[in-house]
């Protein structure tokens, strides 16, 4: 609701603008005073950010984040910004005062009631005119799943796993609910049967958010929690039948009878609610499938399925399509994989094909080695009796690869032809079915990548550049990625960060190219593109480096005021260098707080054929950095700061070949 006071031409305007968003919006209408600088003069490159312009016009009071439609999952504080259309304004929120830069833009951090549903009072001011907007905002209901019966009361939205599991017979299942502390809680099964839950105080779980944005330890310090209670089921099974294992199950109408009831029990008072959970006891005989991560055959994957150390975590390893496995168990969408007898992952059950009734789990012979030099690579072929599931990994000068469900037989590592790059070639047993082969280079990896072709591993390990470190540019190929569209964050005025990347992006390339450098650029223009064709895309073109520019913002419930700054990001332990030289000269052309460099699970960076790094400048929900980047000079400086650590970085590399 809006309303007015006094009359005068103060104007009121929701933006509406999701911060991750994509669609343009136009900035509030005011008038920016004249630069002083001669028209068409290049703005200089100094140290920080340049001057937020001062904005002089009426009232026109906007929210950009969060939308009206948003819900936030808060704890007592989080973060409003938009623009009041004037920097003269005063802007409040609750009466909290917000913070307003010049053009006019406002950031607050304020704390919220404990309601669900909150109305939240923001007015601006001028010494001549006022304006208020009652905004609504949602949180996330920590309880919404509350079930409460006289003096008990348990937690239906807490009940853990749900859903579908297969899993072996001699196999123990974690069940864990929320229910009142001092209750009896036991899970009833639909023959009678009763698993008693215990309670099991702990500490109140930190929000991933914090753990990875919030620079305020405090945040970490939870209290301990007594409503939790876990129990274990072994060999049995729960709920209607959820079908075979593989492939995927259609879904199973039953009668209500057949589920599992979990109950509280507090003197004469009993809380119950049925558990979605349907749990298939495995039969002893392996069940066997193959990876292919393009079961409709169109061509448009990676030919990679991705593992995980456990249901929904991080990826851990790169399976590619062709690969067989033992399949031991499944929750939901996600099979779990027997890689050996000491190992195994998580994967997409969409991706796996089964194979016949009474295939044997895999098990390969690996057999000689043979290294074959090339202009811009070296291959290795490595001849296995089946395809099994494998993991590369790399040191400063080194890759190895480690098969799983597998033996040793390498009786020859041939190396024909004198090569510049390998310097040795050794294999050992790891455990009695994983064997390891390491490549010891004598030079540090700059890139690798490997495929099936029939049962024989081709690992291509790539040569690095001859990098000139008088000139370390000049002659190298760079892919410049503009993050973004889809999604990406949104400024105070309306600012994208697509745009913003990309005149970053366009700057960078500029800047390369009169170096000496030849830039390819995964998109020039504001249109969307997917992640995986911007990787493909500098690898089929032979890039020697991939540097995606991005800028940042924070989810609810961290403070932007204290958790800003420059940072970059890498996956693999040869991005580590260029990270740091990246992120260095960032805060000496910027300025900003060091937020450091980090590893980071992201689709950009997680290719293996070149050193790549992802970086996040500055923060869009920050009204002097946004007003930075729609700025040239601030572009400049960003673009500059990449090239400086870039080319730091190459003349290192060089010096130390």
């Amino acid at each position: 609701m809006l309303s007015n006071r006094p009359a005068s031409r103060a104007v009121a305007v929701v933006f509406g603008v999701l911060a991750g968003g994509c669609a343009r919006h136009a900035a509030p209408p005011s008038i920016p005073e004249p630069e002083t600088r001669a028209l068409g003069a290049a703005p200089a490159i100094v140290p920080g950010l340049p001057p937020v312009p001062r904005v002089r016009g009426p009232l026109a009071l906007g929210v950009a984040y969060p939308p009206p439609d948003a819900l936030v999952q808060v704890r007592d504080s989080t973060f409003l910004f938009g623009s009041a259309g004037t920097g003269d304004a005063q802007v409040t929120v609750n009466g909290q005062a917000a913070r307003v830069w010049p053009n006019g833009a406002w950031l607050a951090w304020v704390g919220l009631p404990r309601d669900s549903l909150m109305q939240l009072r923001i007015e601006a001011r001028t010494p001549t005119d006022s304006i208020s907007l009652d905004y609504p905002l949602r949180r996330v209901v920590p309880d919404a799943g509350r079930l409460t019966m006289g003096s008990v009361w348990l937690d239906s939205l807490s009940l853990a796993p749900t859903g579908r599991v297969w899993l072996g017979r001699d196999e123990y299942l974690t069940l864990t609910a929320r229910a009142s502390a001092g209750a009896e809680v036991r899970l009833r099964l639909a023959d009678g049967t009763t698993v008693p839950l215990m309670a099991q105080p702990q500490l109140l779980a930190v929000p991933e958010a914090v753990r990875a944005f919030d620079r305020d330890t405090a945040s970490l310090v939870t209290p301990v929690v007594r409503d939790r209670y876990v129990g274990l089921l072994r060999g049995r099974a729960v709920g209607p039948d959820p079908g075979p294992v593989l492939p995927l199950p259609f879904s199973l109408a039953a009668p209500d009878t057949s589920w599992a009831m979990l109950e509280a029990i507090s003197g004469a008072d009993t809380a119950r609610v049925r558990w979605p959970l349907q749990v298939a006891v495995l039969d002893t005989l392996p069940a066997v499938a193959e990876l292919d991560d393009d079961s409709a055959h169109a061509g448009l994957t990676d030919s990679v399925t991705v593992g995980r150390a456990l249901p929904g975590g991080t990826y851990a390893w790169f399976f590619p399509a062709g690969t067989r496995v033992a399949v031991t168990g499944r929750r939901n969408g996600e099979l779990r994989l027997r890689l050996s007898r000491g190992a195994e992952a998580w994967v997409s059950a969409a991706d796996a094909r089964p194979l016949g009734p009474g295939d044997p789990a895999p098990h390969a012979v690996v057999g000689s080695v043979t290294l074959t030099p090339a202009p811009d690579r070296a291959t290795i072929r490595i001849p296995l009796s089946q395809r099994v599931p494998y993991r590369i990994e790399e040191g400063e000068r080194s890759v190895s690869i480690r098969f799983y469900g597998a033996v040793g037989d390498v009786n020859w590592m041939r190396y024909g032809p004198a090569d510049s790059l390998v310097e040795r070639m050794s294999w050992r047993p790891e455990a009695a079915d994983e064997v390891s082969l390491t490549f010891d280079l004598r030079l540090p990896v700059w890139g690798y990548r490997a495929r099936w072709e029939r049962t024989d591993l081709l690992l291509e390990i790539r040569r690095p550049p001859a990098i000139d470190a008088h000139s370390p540019l000049r002659g190298r190929f760079i892919a410049v990625d503009p993050g973004h569209p889809p999604g990406g964050a949104t400024g105070p005025t309306g600012l994208r960060e697509a745009e913003a990347n990309l005149a970053v992006g366009l700057e960078l390339r500029r800047l390369l190219e009169q170096a000496g450098a030849r830039v390819l650029m995964t998109r020039t223009s504001d249109s969307a593109v997917d992640l995986r064709p911007r990787v493909l895309a500098a690898e089929r073109a032979g890039a020697e480096v991939l540097i995606s520019i991005h800028n940042n913002a924070l989810p609810d419930g961290i403070n932007p005021f204290v958790n800003n700054g420059s940072s970059v990001y890498y996956n693999h332990p040869r991005g580590i260098p260029l990270a740091a030289a990246i992120q260095a000269a960032l805060l000496r052309r910027l300025g900003l707080r060091d937020l450091g460099i980090g590893r980071g699970d992201l689709a950009l960076v997680r290719g293996t054929w070149m050193p790549s790094v992802l970086t996040e400048g500055l923060f869009m929900m920050l009204p002097d950095q946004e007003a930075a980047l729609r700025n040239v000079q601030g572009q400049r400086s960003y673009a500059q700061a990449v090239l400086d650590g870039l080319r730091a970085y190459l003349a290192e590399y060089a010096r130390h070949e």
